[in-house]
C-alpha cells in the first residue's frame, strides 16, 4: 500500500489568485492572436519568427525552439512545415546532430515579422502594458522572475 502525500487544496485567496492568472493569459493571448491573425500570422508564427530573428544568422536549432515554445519537437516540426510552405523559414540539415534540423527564417519571413512588429508592439499594449500601473508593472516582473526559478529556490 502505498502512502500518498495529503492534497494541499486551495485556499479561497489561492483560488482567486489562480482563476486571475488563468483569465489574464487567455485575455492577452487571445487578444494578441486575434490581432496578428489580421496579418496573417498566429501567435506561433510570431514567437518562432521573432526569435529566429534575435539568434545569430537568423537560425535555431529545432529542438531550442520546441523548449522556448513549450512544445514538443514534433508539434514543431509540423508547424515549421506549414510556416516553410508560406516561404516564411526553411530547414537544413545540424551540422551537430544528424537526425536534427536548423529553422532558418527567410527574407519573407524577416519582412513578415517587420511588417507584424508594430501591430505587435500596439496589441500587447493594449491587451496588458497600458492597463498596468509602474507598480504592477514592477509587480509582474518581480513574480515572473520567481517563477522562472526551480522550485524551492525561490
Amino acid at each position: 500500500m502505498s502512502t500518498k502525500t495529503p492534497v494541499r487544496w486551495l485556499s479561497p485567496a489561492e483560488e482567486r489568485a489562480w482563476r486571475a492568472f488563468l483569465r489574464i493569459m487567455v485575455a492577452v493571448r487571445a487578444g494578441t492572436a486575434r490581432d496578428l491573425a489580421d496579418l496573417g500570422l498566429s501567435w506561433a508564427d510570431y514567437e518562432v519568427l521573432s526569435t529566429l530573428s534575435e539568434r545569430p544568422d537568423h537560425t535555431s536549432t529545432l529542438g531550442r525552439q520546441a523548449d522556448k515554445m513549450g512544445w514538443s519537437r514534433s508539434r514543431l516540426s509540423r508547424h515549421a512545415t506549414r510556416m516553410q510552405a508560406r516561404g516564411l523559414l526553411r530547414r537544413a540539415p545540424d551540422p551537430t546532430d544528424g537526425r536534427g534540423c536548423l529553422l532558418v527564417l527567410t527574407a519573407q519571413g524577416l519582412r513578415a515579422l517587420e511588417d507584424a512588429a508594430p501591430t505587435h508592439v500596439e496589441s500587447v499594449r493594449h491587451h496588458l502594458l497600458d492597463r498596468l500601473t509602474p507598480a504592477d508593472l514592477a509587480a509582474l516582473e518581480r513574480i515572473a522572475r520567481r517563477l522562472e526559478q526551480p522550485p524551492g529556490q525561490e
